[in-house]
């Protein structure tokens, strides 16, 4: 696909950061973007390839660090541009800029990137007539696993108001949220969108960073049951895993994630109702009714599908609450254990 639409793709680590797949991933993709000095630190040691780097703000003392690691460094704003000149230009850093095109198609305001009075990003009135000194590139980033028609309407807003910059920059981030291997995504119509934009500015290296995409329909998060709660009709499934603790985009977002063998609503033959209850202290760590075709006991497995995204990166050990086991699963179906977290994990967080 980046081939025929003549763009770059990498990874963002945001979404999926286990490094042992990096070398598989960079048969395909051309990088990774960090957003952090550690996630810098990551790509650097196990892609292999300088990091492109954005992070809402920069840790004076860590910069200088960040600046020498990074292929492409994105600011938020311009007074940090500025503010880090004296770093980034005598070193020759590849220097772009963040900006908001106020447009997303994501609905949940705490994922949504484009509120034009938010802190991702300079919105167009915020900018002076010519780029300042140094700017190589644009970067806007609005899309959580949005369609290609999400796409294309995202560039036509950016080239609506910041086409007089993209006329002298070199390259535009188009950011993540591209979910292009989804069943039924519109790769052709995303190849038509990025090469219409090809022949509009070929001057612009084109990059996208998708996350989800990468993992997307992957990985597993096997739970057990513990224990069945019943108030006043309503019966909770105690797992051994926490959704805020383990899969807090399923609270945040929220999402409904599939559990296999069951469904989300009542359906014929799928009689036996049951919450998801996690196992923090936390009142809201469940999930609501999913519906199974026979009933459920203490000791019975539940499989939480496509789990590889947003889930070991954004893990807390809150209460205490230990991280699963992460294993692989060969061609053989054999599961290779490659990593248990223990007490030691637990404590060497607390000081």
């Amino acid at each position: 696909m980046a081939a025929a639409a003549d763009v770059t793709i990498i990874l963002a680590l945001k979404a999926f950061a286990y490094w042992p797949a990096f070398p598989i991933v960079a048969e395909y993709l051309r990088g990774a973007t960090a957003s952090s000095l550690n996630e810098a630190q990551l790509i650097k040691r196990h892609f292999g390839k300088p990091p492109h780097v954005y992070a809402p703000v920069y840790q004076p003392h860590t910069f200088p660090q960040v600046a020498q690691l990074a292929g492409h460094l994105t600011f938020n704003s311009l007074t940090e541009l500025e503010r880090y000149r004296s770093v980034w230009e005598p070193a020759g850093v590849n220097v772009g800029l963040r900006v908001n095109p106020e447009y997303s198609p994501v609905e949940t305001a705490l994922y949504n990137p484009a509120n034009p009075h938010g802190r991702l990003g300079e919105t167009l009135p915020n900018l002076p007539t010519k780029p300042p000194a140094g700017l190589r590139g644009l970067h806007v980033h609005t899309l959580c696993e949005s369609s290609a028609g999400a796409t294309a309407t995202l560039i036509e807003r950016t080239k609506a108001q910041f086409g007089h910059y993209l006329e002298k920059v070199e390259w535009l981030n188009l950011g993540g949220g591209h979910l292009m291997t989804r069943e039924g995504y519109d790769m052709d119509g995303l190849i038509a969108t990025l090469r219409a934009l090809r022949a509009r500015y070929p001057h612009l290296e084109v990059i996208l960073e998708p996350g989800s995409a990468i993992a997307w329909q992957t990985g597993i998060l096997s739970a057990s049951v513990l224990d069945v709660v019943e108030n006043y009709g309503t019966r909770t499934l105690m797992l051994d895993v926490s959704f805020t603790c383990h899969m807090p985009d399923t609270l945040e977002m929220p999402y409904r994630p599939t559990v296999r063998g069951a469904k989300t609503e009542a359906t014929e033959g799928f009689d036996f109702a049951y919450r998801l209850g996690g196992m923090s202290c936390l009142a809201g760590d469940a999930l609501d009714e999913y519906y199974f075709p026979q009933p459920v006991r203490p000791g019975d497995r539940i499989i939480f599908e496509d789990m590889a995204h947003y889930t070991t990166v954004k893990t807390t050990m809150f209460n205490g609450v230990p991280h699963p086991d992460i294993c692989l699963i060969d061609a053989n179906d054999e599961i290779i254990a490659r990593r248990t977290f223990t007490y030691e994990d637990y404590e060497g967080r607390m000081g």
